[in-house]
């Protein structure tokens, strides 16, 4: 048995796109648990996601208004098979992110984060691995839109893919996490 999740954050909808990428919509579509880390701009895009989503998770980032304050919390938790994930948008700077996180998640296996567009997966020295799977719709300085694939099996490996969606694509590229 595994599961099948599908990571984004940043979404920034309607101000840096009118929707999803298609391919995107397709992932949620195939997705057994849909998980983004927050900056949506808009109840739409959160009522559609969770509407398509078979199961989702969520939490609010730094630019979503206070209508969001009721729907999603600033820190969601999920087990999948044996994994512990927390999701947050904001996690800091990048120098020393892996030992913050693992003082402020302790009792957690994967962290999922957004905020700064970039595609991030490493390990703390503790185990604990950051994974951050970009924006969909504002690559920022990023040469492609990203989001993530990821298989979690019943033995609580975890497999990551990072997907790639050049500028004016229609076909997404998936390529394998250094760390899987």
């Amino acid at each position: 048995m595994s599961t099948a999740l599908l990571l984004l954050s940043d979404t920034h909808l309607p101000k840096r796109a009118k929707d999803l990428p298609a391919a995107l919509w397709d992932d949620i579509d195939a997705a057994d648990l849909v998980v983004h880390a927050g900056d949506w701009l808009d109840l739409a895009t959160l009522d559609a996601l969770q509407a398509r989503s078979r199961s989702f998770v969520g939490v609010r980032g730094n630019n979503d208004g206070p209508e969001f304050d009721d729907r999603l919390p600033v820190v969601a938790r999920v087990t999948v098979e044996r994994l512990r994930f927390a999701v947050v948008h904001e996690t800091g700077s990048a120098t020393g992110r892996e030992r913050r996180a693992e003082a402020a998640y302790p009792d957690t296996d994967v962290l999922v984060f957004g905020h700064s567009h970039i595609p991030w997966d490493t390990a703390a020295p503790g185990g604990l691995r950051l994974l951050n799977p970009g924006s969909p719709t504002d690559r920022r300085r990023q040469p492609d839109h990203t989001w993530m694939r990821c298989t979690v099996s019943d033995d609580g490996a975890l497999d990551v893919r990072l997907v790639r969606l050049a500028p004016g694509a229609a076909t997404p590229r998936e390529e394998p996490s250094p760390r899987s």
